[in-house]
């Protein structure tokens, strides 16, 4: 999966600082909890289009060394999910719906670092 930028919602970004003031994380991070979190729940399907108003990430900000382990465990729930082999397009919209779906899930279990903690141990 190839992106250079990836834009988030103003509703993402907006839990995303109230979970970074709550848990002292940086958005980024707390994305790739989001992500693994929503991955977890299973597929997204056809992603719809969100407002792009929120942050934008750099590729490598956002999935740092991690970026073909991610992009496969991506393309194992979705396209198992879809039966079939998903375009780049698709799966970067996907990937966005798994950050959203993710951060409104984290913002509801994490109020403090230890629910985090407790979030990890449980993974």
């Amino acid at each position: 999966m190839r992106f250079t930028k990836l834009k988030i919602s103003a509703d993402a970004e907006s839990r995303l600082r109230s979970l970074r003031q709550r848990t002292g994380l940086t958005p980024n991070l707390l994305c790739r909890m989001a992500m693994m979190l929503s991955l977890e729940e299973g597929s997204v399907g056809p992603a719809p289009v969100t407002d792009e108003g929120g942050s934008e990430f750099n590729a490598y900000t956002l999935m740092g060394d991690h970026n073909g382990l991610i992009t496969a465990m991506l393309r194992m729930v979705e396209e198992e999910a879809d039966g079939r082999a998903l375009a780049n397009d698709e799966l970067v919209a996907r990937l966005r719906a798994h950050i959203h779906r993710g951060v409104a899930t984290l913002s509801v279990r994490a109020k403090a670092p230890a629910d985090i903690a407790r979030l990890a141990a449980a993974a």
